[in-house]
């Protein structure tokens, strides 16, 4: 499977028995069928978004991707609880893709991402 970001090869990684694609170059992390929903709740998970930041924010900027999964046009989301959190969407199979350091955020809510929240751009 290629990036849709990239287009580099994406690797398996599995936590808590859930396989997730992760990008061998720009770390972006792509969940098939909402998994991320499950993982966001899971002690840890956190830890299979090993990319930096402040690289996958480049890629975030990156719009009109299709799904590696299905080659449906994914659609730009925001987190609705933390509407700092952008990412894509697929309507057809229901994966998401995060660029790097999006799925750890997404994962951990204190108080930074509170700020955050208030400091977001409208997409």
């Amino acid at each position: 499977m290629q990036c849709p970001k990239c287009d580099a090869e994406m690797e398996d990684v599995e936590i808590y028995n859930v396989i997730v694609k992760r990008c061998t170059s720009c770390k972006g992390l792509w969940f098939d069928h909402a998994k991320h929903e499950f993982l966001r709740d899971q002690e840890d998970a956190d830890e299979i978004d090993t990319g930096d930041p402040e690289f996958g924010k480049v890629f975030d900027k990156k719009g009109d991707i299709s799904c590696p999964g299905c080659s449906a046009t994914m659609i730009k989301m925001v987190a609705v609880d933390q509407p700092h959190i952008h990412y894509e969407s697929c309507s057809q199979c229901f994966s998401v893709f995060f660029d790097a350091g999006e799925f750890k955020d997404f994962v951990v809510k204190d108080i930074f991402s509170f700020f955050k929240d208030l400091m977001a751009k409208e997409r």
